[in-house]
């Protein structure tokens, strides 16, 4: 059973999910300056130390021009020219040791304090392997670039975005729990079963949107709500075989985002609009409508990205509302889960 009082640790597991929000925001202005390549070494612990003297940022430059990115791309690039795209690879690295930081030394504060039980022990345990998880995946990433390609598979670009989106997820829940004790759930299962697949479309959705900015497939088609005013464009199946066009093809795979995206407002208006109008608690209408903002947000952001052709701030918002949806929605599966009793 998990003290409901234990504020510290609540407020411990927040100040986390601050920073892995800002972690993926920095993630993103990372990918689309294209920096996420500067940095073609992983050391845990040397990597903490920037290049300090030119000699040193010519050794860094020097190996940052022996892969296909520089060779194929960036073959005009300068020494400052490097060291623009460096410092944002620095910071997002150096943010990820910062979080390591921020859990490990709370966690052994609060363990040596006698803090956790048994339940809350083995949930702090699990945030530790998905940060380690995180940062593999992360350099596994990276390296996928350094070699062949001239930017980083998009798929392995989804799999570090989702588990992102997923420890701070596991996280939020973990301290809403703490914070909010047990809340029950006035709502018929099969509302609480609709929320799931909500949950699940938008999870979705943010692998395409990662499928997106890999293949940089939000630069085709800027045109709303007509894909150059056709509703189904052509090009959808000119991969083969025809399953490949669902994760490779540009063309496709922004079908599919906008497809995802009529789908979960439709969606979230068959679901919340007649649970507004039932006998909910209070606690579930402020989840169904900050889920709704957040929704509405993230829709006007992503058409406006679409019809500046990405323009890099929008971008950005883009991302960090995806977030801020997604923490919507693990705040709806936390207030509408089954059997929860209220704690005021």
């Amino acid at each position: 059973m998990i003290h409901s009082n234990n504020k510290g640790i609540a407020i411990w597991l927040l100040c986390g999910c601050f920073l892995i929000f800002c972690m993926v925001v920095i993630g993103g202005i990372t990918r689309l300056t294209g920096s996420g390549l500067s940095i073609t070494e992983w050391k845990p612990i040397m990597g903490t130390v920037p290049p300090l003297n030119d000699e040193e940022w010519q050794i860094a430059f020097q190996k940052y021009q022996q892969i296909p990115q520089f060779q194929k791309i960036n073959y005009n690039f300068q020494l400052e020219d490097f060291k623009s795209i460096f410092w944002w690879e620095f910071i997002h690295r150096q943010l990820g040791r910062f979080i390591g930081i921020v859990f490990i030394i709370p966690f052994l504060w609060f363990y040596f304090k006698g803090r956790f039980d048994r339940s809350t022990l083995n949930k702090a345990l699990f945030l530790f392997f998905l940060g380690g998880l995180q940062g593999v995946i992360g350099w596994l990433m990276v390296k996928s670039g350094l070699t062949e390609r001239t930017n980083v598979s998009h798929i392995r670009l989804s799999i570090h975005l989702l588990t992102a989106f997923f420890t701070f997820g596991f996280t939020l829940y973990f301290a809403l729990e703490i914070l909010l004790g047990k809340i029950r759930s006035s709502s018929e299962k099969i509302n609480r079963r609709l929320i799931y697949i909500l949950f699940s479309v938008v999870t979705l959705q943010i692998i395409y949107g990662a499928f997106v900015a890999g293949l940089h497939a939000g630069n085709i088609y800027n045109t709303f709500p007509l894909m150059n005013g056709k509703t189904i464009p052509e090009g959808l199946f000119y991969l083969e075989p025809a399953w490949i066009n669902f994760f490779d093809n540009q063309v496709m795979v922004q079908f599919i985002h906008r497809f995802l995206a009529g789908t979960i407002v439709l969606l979230s208006g068959l679901i919340f609009f007649p649970l507004l109008k039932s006998s909910i608690n209070s606690y579930q209408k402020k989840a169904i409508s900050f889920f709704l903002i957040a929704l509405f947000l993230q829709v006007i952001l992503g058409i406006f990205t679409l019809l500046t052709s990405v323009n890099i701030a929008l971008a950005v918002l883009h991302q960090a509302a995806a977030f801020v949806l997604f923490s919507a929605g693990v705040f709806l599966i936390f207030i509408f889960k089954k059997d929860r009793l209220i704690s005021v």
